[in-house]
């Protein structure tokens, strides 16, 4: 089977797919079995158009986020440690009288 969409048939088999994709052809597969991915019948192969990969990965798009700090678990870190030194400074003057 050719690889690479015949001039006219803009149609790609499971090997083309993969290629577009930049993935196994088992995980081509994967997508028909889970019916993930639009595709078609010709007879007993599955066939798929370019855009259709294409709409497949945008639809898997996550545009990223800001990162915010949140200030109250900063404060609260801040207060463990300093309420940690007051217990060891506690300590060391209830071992030194």
């Amino acid at each position: 089977m050719s690889t690479q969409p015949v001039e006219g048939n803009p149609l790609l088999d499971v090997a083309a797919a993969a290629a577009h994709l930049g993935v196994s052809e088992a995980f081509v597969r994967r997508l028909v079995l889970e019916r993930r991915v639009r595709y078609f019948k010709v007879g007993k192969f599955v066939r798929f158009r370019a855009v259709d990969l294409d709409a497949f990965v945008e639809a898997g798009r996550q545009d990223p986020v800001e990162t915010r700090i949140h200030v109250r678990s900063t404060q609260q870190r801040g207060a463990s440690h300093a309420n940690a030194q007051r217990r060891t400074e506690r300590r060391r003057k209830g071992a030194a009288g």
